[in-house]
């Protein structure tokens, strides 16, 4: 890694950072860049770090701007907690207010102040916050799960018929858009330029800004027209809330929360069906009863969080973090990724994590995302109704062929090919319902017999090989949980 001190600062290139500031020490030791050549492969760039600083970590960001990422769990949690230490407001960053933060900086959509809750504090963030969780609180939950087992019913059927499918551009990307349009209530605005439009946006392609605009031209249509006259969905609760939030308000936290849960809950789709899909034994616990669909999705979480790192948290006063000295205006990375994985909390990678919530995936503190619940629903029911309608999926690529598009934000899979056998369509207004695939074809010996008929000989089955013995007497088992079917009977039921 080559230092180029004269792009931290305005300051005189050889007199450096500051002792105590993360760029302080660039070279061997010192802080690593996020972004480049170098940084190809985030995850054993955060354990390298790990190894080298402990778990706080002094990083470059884009145009070497200094940051520290926060690598430890229990040091993440402390970040999150502890609201009279951090802020989300970066108009504190000394890196903002000094001019090493360019307006112009590739990071600055996820950088710069908006006056949305996850950004505001004491009564400001209470107000705001108290109308997001109020509107989310109306949601009804079992309604919710009906729209996204329609909606996946809808997806499945514009490809079983063919035998082969693209499970992240097909489905992942669109299950997720098409909920929230109907949460949101702008059904009508769900469509593949929609879905491509939040995409490019946020990927912050050249045509990040049209697309951008796009979105947010379809909110705006939304709020007035549930200012006007409203119904009973999202966007109408948070209009009518006593909170008493602006067209703009309203229209920033629209965005918010379609950005963040189209976001995390397409890339969690894609995750857990790449670790159905390429995890033998995790597929034998879903099919045989030791693993239910939330079970493995709370796995996902652990493993790989749809957003690696969030950007950012600033020091309110000089503070210690993880044996850092922290100084007032320091930028910190709140990072999920690496947090999962800290040795202290997990020192065998593949144990499993069933039951345990405790993942920094949806956050924590004052900021813990909202919409968590909604992202989890899509995810169970979008992956269980999948595989009950296409239960010999399998991937049709070598998965060392799989490719991911990495940011310091989030670790997007790009494709997921599958194939199956092709599949009859089905009623979206009902449950999915199993096909039965058909047997493969069984070891057949041509006799000599013939019909009585004269016909030609009658293929005659070999005989099956003898059972192996049970190596061991077995104990009575116990009853095994309701399978796929039943409990997704009963889900759709409402019992």
């Amino acid at each position: 890694m080559t230092s180029d001190s004269s792009s931290l600062t305005d300051t005189d290139p050889t007199s450096g950072p500051p002792p105590g500031c993360p760029a302080h020490g660039l070279g061997a030791g010192g802080p690593q860049r996020l972004y480049g050549p170098g940084a190809k492969d985030l995850g054993d760039l955060y354990e390298q770090l790990r190894e080298q600083h402990g778990t706080v970590a002094p990083v470059l960001l884009h145009e070497d701007v200094p940051m520290w990422v926060v690598l430890g769990h229990a040091e993440n949690l402390h970040l999150v907690r502890s609201p009279s230490l951090y802020t989300r407001d970066s108009r504190i960053w000394s890196a903002l207010a000094d001019g090493t933060v360019k307006p112009d900086h590739p990071l600055m959509p996820h950088i710069a102040w908006q006056p949305i809750c996850s950004h505001a504090e004491g009564d400001e963030h209470q107000r705001l916050r108290a109308a997001v969780t109020s509107a989310m609180a109306t949601i009804d939950q079992r309604t919710l799960r009906r729209h996204i087992g329609r909606y996946t019913q809808g997806l499945v059927n514009s490809f079983c018929e063919r035998g082969r499918a693209d499970l992240v551009s097909q489905f992942a990307e669109h299950l997720p858009m098409a909920v929230m349009c109907e949460i949101l209530g702008m059904p009508e605005e769900y469509n593949d330029r929609m879905v491509q439009a939040a995409r490019d946006a946020l990927k912050g392609t050249e045509t990040a800004i049209q697309s951008h605009t796009y979105v947010m031209d379809a909110l705006s249509r939304l709020t007035t027209r549930r200012r006007a006259r409203p119904e009973d969905d999202f966007t109408s609760h948070l209009v009518t809330h006593p909170a008493g939030l602006s067209d703009d308000e309203v229209r920033e936290h629209l965005r918010l929360v379609l950005f963040a849960a189209y976001e995390a809950t397409a890339n969690l789709l894609a995750n857990a069906l790449r670790m159905v899909l390429t995890e033998p034994g995790f597929r034998a616990q879903l099919s045989g009863g030791q693993m239910t669909v939330p079970e493995a999705i709370e796995q996902s979480l652990w493993d790989e969080p749809p957003f690696s790192t969030v950007l950012g948290y600033y020091a309110k006063q000089d503070t210690e973090l993880g044996g850092q000295r922290i100084r007032k205006g320091d930028g910190l990375l709140f990072a999920p990724a690496p947090g999962n994985l800290d040795p202290r909390i997990r020192p065998d990678l593949s144990a499993s994590m069933q039951g345990n919530r405790s993942h920094l995936a949806f956050g924590g503190g004052p900021h813990e995302c909202p919409g968590q619940d909604i992202g989890r629903a899509i995810a169970d029911v979008g992956v269980d109704a999948l595989l009950m309608r296409l239960s010999d999926v399998q991937l049709d690529c070598p998965e060392q062929e799989l490719r991911w598009r990495s940011s310091i934000a989030s670790r997007h899979l790009v494709a997921l090919p599958v194939r199956f056998e092709p599949k009859p369509q089905q009623d979206v207004n009902l449950p999915p319902r199993p096909v039965a695939v058909p047997a493969q074809r069984a070891t057949w010996q041509v006799g000599t017999l013939r019909s009585e008929q004269g016909t030609a000989p009658e293929p005659r089955p070999a005989t099956p090989p003898p059972a192996a013995p049970a190596p061991y007497p077995t104990a009575p088992q116990p009853a095994r949980p309701r399978g796929i079917l039943r409990r997704l009977l009963h889900w759709w039921r409402g019992e």
